[in-house]
């Protein structure tokens, strides 16, 4: 059976977990905005050690790859290829949404669709919506406040994520249902995502982020004004 060290830092938490044989076999979760720098690497550690698995023997290395913010995707992502050249062991993405949407189990859509509305720190949100058999309906993208009601699918709602109330706030006519749970993607789902798309001799390309959304930098005067 598969083993997977899984970690996230993309969003308003930071989390680790192992997958070994089948089972969570360690988990640590926190929510937080910021400061997973600081507590993702002694997080690994924790869960490798609780597992009592050394890191070279693991099959696969899991990480969000978002969307989320700027500075913990660069985290988690710096973090998931730094193990992967140190250890030999590859490493894959696995988006946000994918995580989010994993803690609904699909026999609560009861024939609605769902949709993960992930917070972008600002007016907009980021928005990936999924058929009632959990397939994702299209890709994921960043809707203004403006879109959202255009953009979601017609018919019953369920949502989850962290902007989930935002999203049934702005939809409150078509009264859509909020999935339990805080909608943080969590370590041992992304573990879970990872184990179900490994096989014997996987060698994914390096994970690379998911913005759909440019940073926030501004371009020197020199650039701008072409001087």
């Amino acid at each position: 059976m598969v083993s997977v060290l899984a970690f996230d830092t993309a969003g308003n938490g930071c989390s680790a977990a192992v997958l070994r044989e089948g089972r969570l076999a360690a988990r640590r979760f926190a929510a937080m905005a910021r400061g997973q720098s600081e507590q993702l690497l002694p997080m690994i550690a924790a869960v490798l050690a609780e597992a009592a698995v050394p890191i070279a023997t693991l099959d696969l290395i899991a990480v969000t790859v978002g969307p989320g913010a700027f500075t913990g995707l660069r985290i988690g992502i710096a973090a998931a290829r730094g193990l992967a050249l140190a250890s030999g062991v590859p490493a894959l993405g696995i988006t946000s949404f994918a995580a989010v949407a994993a803690q609904v189990p699909l026999e609560t859509l009861a024939g609605r669709s769902l949709v993960v509305a992930l917070d972008s720190r600002r007016a907009e949100l980021y928005l990936q919506a999924f058929g009632h058999d959990g397939v994702a309906l299209g890709e994921g993208a960043l809707v203004s406040a403006a879109d959202l009601a255009r953009w979601v699918p017609a018919g019953p709602l369920l949502l989850a994520g962290d902007a989930a109330p935002a999203l049934a706030a702005a939809l409150a006519p078509r009264r859509p249902d909020l999935a339990p749970g805080p909608g943080i993607a969590d370590a041992a789902n992304v573990a879970r995502l990872a184990a179900a798309a490994w096989y014997p001799g996987l060698r994914p390309p390096p994970p690379r982020p998911l913005y759909l959304r440019a940073p926030d930098t501004t371009a020197p005067r020199h650039a701008a004004t072409g001087r």
